[in-house]
């Protein structure tokens, strides 16, 4: 009896030895991506067509897809997690569920404030201040600062409090001066709403240019899809408002990220390395660029992208991105406070 109890054993550790082995040999990354992007798909099929490796992909929300994969826990499939915001990323991994990663490739390419231990940023939008023409001297927006001053009165849009935009914003603000002056700036803006927050950026952005409100804040690749736009509305849109990259004189206009890393639990890691290090390749870096009008963070890529180009260079802040995440929690509950909901 004890025999064939040991024989059933063996049987079984051996079957799921093979069954590992099977699935790291396996020419495959399956990817979990809270990035809803379309033009994706051509840097899926290139990765594929330049290694052999399919990406699998499932799409979802961030916090569906953190949740998915801890309930998954050592049998989940995943290899690369990928979601837009830093404090997202930031989740991921206090929930422990990346893992540390070691690439010359990777840390030669991606600057250091744009990466940490267990994940990597792999493109960059930039928070900017729109005005509307002819209703708001830029001279008087030069500063996120600038947007508490009590001549802005009635005049300030702006989306939720609690997004992640917003929030990455007020963190990096308490990075830089203080608790005490977010809370100050905080309730500088909300003193200055012309309506409760409410929509998306590419709203914020119609309703400068409907002249709803006189200033608003706006990631800058809506802008860039409104330029790149066929339609005579979003033409005319663009046409009524003007952009002011701030703080060019102080630490630099705040980027947020776009990125990823690699599971613990990945069963196909060298899979999931070649596919996070092929997207700090130049032509990935081009994509996130051209397709999704994102900027690339591997300097001296070349872009293809009017918009971007019309938009031009900037000083962009170097905060380390764990300072976005590490002061989150603290912006939200200014932010509420403050009355910014």
């Amino acid at each position: 009896m004890q025999l064939a109890l040991l024989r059933s054993f063996i049987a079984c550790a051996l079957a799921s030895a093979f069954l590992a082995s099977a699935q790291a040999q396996e020419k495959v990354v399956n990817l979990y991506s809270a990035r809803h992007y379309q033009t994706d798909e051509a840097l899926y099929s290139s990765f594929t067509r330049q290694t052999g490796i399919t990406v699998k992909r499932i799409e979802g929300k961030e916090d569906e897809l953190l949740e998915r994969i801890r309930n998954e826990g050592a049998n989940s499939p995943a290899d690369v997690l990928l979601t837009v915001d830093a404090a997202r990323l930031a989740v991921a991994h206090e929930m422990g569920l990346l893992a540390p990663v070691r690439s010359k490739l990777l840390e030669a390419r991606i600057p250091a404030h744009l990466r940490t231990d267990d994940w990597f940023a792999f493109s960059l939008r930039a928070r900017v201040i729109v005005y509307a023409k002819g209703a708001v001297d830029p001279q008087e927006v030069k500063n996120y600062g600038d947007l508490a001053n009590p001549r802005l009165r009635g005049k300030l849009c702006s989306r939720s409090g609690s997004h992640p935009y917003n929030l990455s914003l007020l963190a990096s603000i308490i990075a830089h001066q203080g608790e005490a002056k977010a809370e100050e700036w905080a309730r500088g803006v909300v003193a200055n709403f012309a309506r409760a927050p409410k929509g998306g950026d590419t709203d914020q952005i119609r309703a400068v240019a409907a002249g709803e409100c006189g200033v608003a804040l706006a990631n800058t690749y809506y802008l860039a899809r409104l330029m790149r736009s066929d339609k005579p509305e979003d033409r005319k849109t663009m046409e009524r408002i003007g952009v002011v990259w701030p703080d060019q004189k102080g630490s630099g206009t705040h980027v947020n990220v776009s990125g990823g890393g690699m599971l613990k639990t990945a069963p196909h890691k060298e899979a999931a390395l070649k596919f996070l290090e092929y997207l700090a390749s130049d032509e990935a870096q081009r994509h996130f660029a051209d397709g999704n009008n994102e900027w690339p963070v591997v300097a001296g890529v070349k872009l293809g992208n009017p918009a971007l180009e019309e938009l031009g260079t900037f000083k962009a802040d170097k905060l380390p991105v764990g300072s976005l995440a590490t002061y989150r929690a603290k912006a939200q509950l200014i932010f509420d406070r403050s009355g910014y909901r």
